[in-house]
This record gives C-alpha cells, sequence and structure tokens, in this order.
C-alpha cells in the first residue's frame, strides 16, 4: 500500500514516525504534502515546518504547492498512490485529489465527531471545559469534517491541561487508532459510520481577540479559556491603560457578593477577580515588556488596588449548531483539525 501524507503540524509526527517504523510490506510512505515555508521568528525569514524538516531527515519526497490541483494528482496517479492520510493540512482539497487514490483519502480530526467540526478542536475542546476529546478516522468528502467515520481514540482532558498538553496527548492518540485501522485500510474492508446529524456542532478559527475576558461569565468558562489560549492568543485585562496577561489560573466556586471584575488581594500576594459566579484566582501574570512572574512577585512590582472593577470585554462564541460565518484574517492565526 503506496501512502502519500498530507499535513503541516507537528500533531502527526508521532503517528507518521510510528508508521515508517513499521517497515510492513502493506505500508509504504511514499511522499509528504505540507504547507509552503512560511516567515517567521526574528528577520522574518523562511522557514520550514516540523513536518517538513522530519520528512527531509527521513529521505522523503516533499511537495509544497500554494495550491493542490490537477497537477498533483495526476502526479499521484502515476506514481500508483493507493491511499491519502491527512492530518492538519491547512487547505481544502479539490476534487481531482478525493478521487485519485484507490483506497481513497482519510483524515485524523482532532475532536470526537461529530462535535467540533472545523478549525481549532483543540482549542475549542480545551476553553469549553470538555472532560475528553479525542481523534477521529474518517474519509473526507467534499464538505467539510463531514465524511463517515471508521473509528475513535479518545483522551481525557485533565483539569489542568493547556491546549498544548492536549495537542500532545492527541498526537500520541493517533498511533493506536491507526494500529487498530491499518490492516482494514490495507484491505480495503474498514467499516465507516454516518455521523449523527442531529448531534454536529462546528468551531472557528482562533482570533487575537480571543484574549479578551468577560467577567460576567462564570469562572469556570474563565478559567478553560485561559488554558485553551496559553500561550497563543493568551487571556488579559486592561489596567491602567495597560493590557495584563494571565499565563495561569484556576477556579473558585466560593460564591462572592462583589461587582463582576472586581479585584480582590486578601490575604496579600493573591489575586482574585469576582466573576458572574466564584472568582478566578490568578496564579501567574505578564505586563507589557515584562517576564512571566507568579502573581504574589508579580504585585510587588506592579500596584493594583484591591476594590477596582476592571472591565469585561465581550468574547464570541466558539461552538456553533451551524457553521461559522467566514471573516478576514488578518486577526486569526490558529487551527488544528
Amino acid at each position: 500500500m503506496k501512502v502519500v501524507f498530507m499535513g503541516s503540524d507537528p500533531i502527526a509526527l508521532p503517528v507518521l514516525k510510528h508508521l515508517l517504523g513499521l517497515k510492513k510490506a502493506t505500508f509504504e510512505l511514499s511522499a509528504v504534502y505540507t504547507q509552503p515555508d512560511r516567515k517567521s521568528g526574528r528577520g522574518m525569514k523562511l522557514r520550514a515546518n516540523e513536518i517538513k524538516t522530519w520528512a527531509l531527515e527521513e529521505g522523503l519526497p516533499v511537495h509544497q504547492p500554494l495550491k493542490c490541483g490537477a497537477e498533483d494528482a495526476e502526479r499521484m496517479k502515476q506514481e500508483g498512490v493507493d491511499l491519502l492520510l491527512v492530518m492538519a493540512y491547512g487547505q481544502l482539497l479539490p476534487s481531482s485529489i478525493l478521487k485519485v487514490a484507490p483506497l481513497g483519502i482519510l483524515n485524523l480530526h482532532a475532536s470526537i465527531l461529530p462535535r467540533l467540526r472545523g478549525a481549532s478542536p483543540i482549542h475549542t475542546s480545551v476553553a469549553l471545559g470538555l472532560p475528553e476529546t479525542g481523534v477521529s478516522l474518517m474519509r473526507i468528502t467534499p464538505k467539510m469534517d463531514a465524511g463517515p467515520v471508521a473509528d475513535v481514540e479518545r483522551v481525557a482532558i485533565g483539569p489542568s491541561d493547556t491546549s498544548g498538553d492536549v495537542h500532545a496527548k492527541l498526537g500520541q492518540a493517533c498511533i493506536p487508532l491507526m494500529d487498530r485501522c491499518l490492516d482494514a485500510i490495507a484491505a480495503g474492508n474498514l467499516t465507516f459510520h454516518e455521523q449523527d446529524l442531529s448531534k454536529v456542532t462546528y468551531c472557528r478559527i482562533i482570533e487575537k481577540s480571543d484574549a479578551d475576558l468577560d467577567f460576567n461569565q462564570p469562572a469556570e468558562v474563565l478559567a478553560s479559556r485561559v488554558r485553551a489560549f496559553t500561550p497563543w492568543p493568551g487571556s488579559r485585562f486592561p489596567y491602567h491603560g495597560k493590557e495584563i496577561h494571565i499565563l495561569e489560573a484556576e477556579a473558585s466556586l466560593d460564591e462572592t457578593s462583589a461587582e463582576p471584575g472586581s479585584l480582590e488581594m486578601d490575604p496579600p500576594g493573591t489575586l482574585r477577580i469576582a466573576c458572574g459566579s466564584g472568582s478566578l484566582v490568578v496564579k501567574k501574570l505578564q505586563r507589557p515588556g515584562g517576564n512571566p512572574l507568579a502573581v504574589e512577585t508579580f504585585l510587588r512590582g506592579f500596584h493594583m488596588e484591591s476594590g477596582e472593577v476592571l472591565q469585561s470585554r465581550e468574547m464570541r462564541a466558539l461552538e456553533s449548531a451551524t457553521p461559522f460565518p467566514h471573516r478576514r484574517r488578518g486577526n486569526s492565526a490558529k487551527g488544528n483539525t
């Protein structure tokens, strides 16, 4: 079985390394498709992503089209590709690609479908405070993340897990999932089940503005968003003209009569922010141009007044029963489908 992998996010590296190491006669990774090199870091130099770097180290052919099309489909056809395996590629694939492989085109999607179709299932699952998520092995169809599902590997989301933690867990979860399904894939008899349309939800691209916090929301909601959006886009509030970032926090369910957004610093060296229900107990903060600091250390060098009320900002919904409308992407970035 000759396989082409299409992906751009390091979440796929554990399973790629595992599959390449199997050396099974039924599995041959023949090429990798990934996004073109992007400018990043100091100096904004062109840099390869981790998928490309790994593939070149393994001596695999790498293709980086701006947009996959008929030329790529013809190359795959000429090379006798049997299967396309996709994870977080970052492009919608045309029908010419969807039809080229005799064994089809499969996607490893980082949620338990049909919930959280779309671009940011990892960030969104953590931000929603879900107890678990998973990886779904599905067949790609023209409609985004709507294809039938063959199998799911579930992963628990711990109470202190960040999106980075869950990203790592899901990368590892792809290994047992593919191990269970590989022989059936090669034999062409993998069983699929249609998604339950009554349970479909969608997530959207995460934006810079998702760092904003609305203290009228329950403390549990805000604590989950802090975990989800560390390190990007972060979680912030305005204080006397400065944007202060909360890097670590937890929810206290103890009720308070204080106005949402009120600062409480009793005992000294601690910081609680009253919420719509409960309080957000802040553990680590960062001021503009400063280093991340434990709250006690931060407050020694940055005065905040107990009783002051922080401004709340609107938080856009992260999950919807219908697809989110398209928005310009100048302010957005992260996807991990």
